[in-house]
């Protein structure tokens, strides 16, 4: 986590200088090597630094990702996947130096099965554009991270969001990748059957691996109907604690939410200011169903009972398409948020997952915490699985100020780790949660080292991330 274990990798020069000579030369126009370019496909969204590559190529077809990938495998030089530059975590420096690969002008949908709920997209669409392209079918896509990332990025790094708590993560909604190897050839792990038996289940070895093993050309999805009824809600809490023993029991009480997030005191008062909400400063959680007009108002009441039994404030809900759009843009703003309550301040965003009837435990700790040592740092999260997120504020420009952040996120790993949860439900590892993922994992990474041995002899893809070589 800290700054400082963050260093540039060893430069293989003379293999960079040939490629970007060959690149140029290949792609022309589609190959860029200007600094501004090049810190655009840099890490800029939290406090770590940025580390640049040597150039970005933009391939349109998978025939060019297996060009690019060949030229770089052949005089050893790193290749870093691209897609829109939302992750948290430094997925997409180039410690090493290296090529960006950006996928973006690969964002065409090739194929909707509509009877089978599945379709078939090139790795650069986001999901915001998935979504309008497939609304005239009734269908579409759940997974939620907040940015408009695109698919090939949210399959990398396993992403999530607001509508896990009903529909899953990304790995449970991809049937099925294309992907280039270090051999320089597109290889498909699976076919769009819902089910199989088949051998190794390379999708979901592809699905989380950040870019390390491949460069994903195109991800087969699975799709929803849209809800007859869209309701959502908002009701307020004593504590935390509270808030959080209410999303215990709708959860264990079998209410099959949508959506049901967290946020404390603190971001509330941000997400008022930089929202124009008018809602009480205190614990709340936005709440969303999904359903037929029965369906839903039985959910709602149910949970409205629950809530109550924990001192809520008055449950207020609406199907009203303009108002339950200003809630969750509120809530998909709270990072943005989180930033104006203190503008000088740089932002560490981080987060840990703990089993759910964990959750009330690890918030209300992590709470003492940050008033105990007199931090800005409010909570949001994804309550009905257990994820949930700190927006840490501090100055990146005294050493003193970043010791003690680092020391809370260490804190905060450790806390979820020893209830039996995870350095990261969503964010996934990238650079900054290496050290958090050998607590957790220990051993397994050597196994994990042997799998990208044995597909990236080379250490061309994405090298310096996850775990070290």
């Amino acid at each position: 986590m800290a700054l400082k274990a963050i260093k540039a990798g060893k430069r293989n020069e003379t293999g960079i200088a040939t490629v970007v000579r060959l690149m140029s030369e290949r792609f022309g126009a589609r190959f860029q090597t200007g600094e501004a370019i090049r810190a655009q496909h840099a890490h800029a969204t939290t406090y770590i630094p940025a580390q640049l590559p040597d150039g970005v190529v933009f391939p349109e077809s998978a025939a060019e990702v297996e060009v690019i990938v060949s030229i770089a495998s052949e005089h050893g030089v790193p290749l870093i996947a691209f897609g829109t530059g939302s992750s948290l975590e430094g997925h997409i420096n180039a410690p090493h130096g290296g090529i960006s690969v950006d996928l973006s002008r690969m964002d065409k949908v090739l194929e909707v099965n509509a009877s089978d709920f599945d379709c078939t997209v090139q790795p650069g669409i986001t999901r915001e554009a998935l979504n309008i392209h497939l609304r005239d079918t009734g269908l579409f896509f759940p997974i939620d991270p907040g940015a408009n990332a695109s698919i090939g990025g949210m399959a990398s790094t396993r992403a999530s969001g607001t509508n896990a708590v009903r529909y899953g993560t990304m790995k449970d909604n991809v049937l099925a990748v294309t992907a280039v190897t270090a051999g320089g050839k597109e290889i498909r792990t699976a076919h769009r059957a819902r089910k199989s038996s088949a051998g190794y289940d390379l999708t979901r070895l592809f699905v989380g691996a950040e870019g390390t093993l491949g460069i994903l050309t195109s991800i087969t999805l699975r799709l929803q109907g849209i809800p007859e009824v869209i309701a959502g809600g908002v009701c307020s809490f004593p504590s935390v604690g509270d808030a959080c023993n209410t999303v215990i029991l709708t959860i264990q009480s079998g209410i099959p939410v949508a959506r049901i997030e967290l946020l404390d005191a603190v971001q509330m008062r941000a997400s008022n200011a930089y929202s124009g909400l008018s809602f009480p400063e205190m614990p709340t959680l936005f709440v969303e169903f999904h359903g037929s007009a029965e369906s839903v108002a039985l959910q709602s009441r149910q949970f409205a009972e629950i809530a109550a039994e924990f001192g809520s404030s008055e449950f207020r809900w609406t199907a009203n398409t303009e108002e339950r759009n200003a809630l969750w843009k509120a809530r998909h703003n709270a990072y943005w948020a989180q930033k104006s309550l203190a503008p000088g301040l740089a932002i560490l965003s981080t987060d840990v997952c703990v089993p759910i009837s964990r959750l009330a435990d690890c918030v209300e700790a992590t709470q003492e915490d940050i008033l105990a040592n007199g931090l800005i740092a409010p909570i949001v999260g994804h309550a009905g699985d257990g994820n949930f997120h700190v927006g840490l504020l501090f100055d990146d420009k005294d050493g003193a100020d970043i010791a003690k952040a680092e020391a809370f996120v260490a804190r905060l790993n450790e806390r979820a780790l020893a209830m039996d949860g995870t350095c990261t439900g969503e964010h996934g590892i990238g650079q900054g949660k290496m050290p958090f993922l050998e607590a957790e994992l220990g051993d397994a990474l050597d196994l994990m080292r042997q799998v990208k041995r044995a597909l990236d002899p080379g250490n061309i893809f994405n090298p310096g991330k996850i775990f070290a070589m």
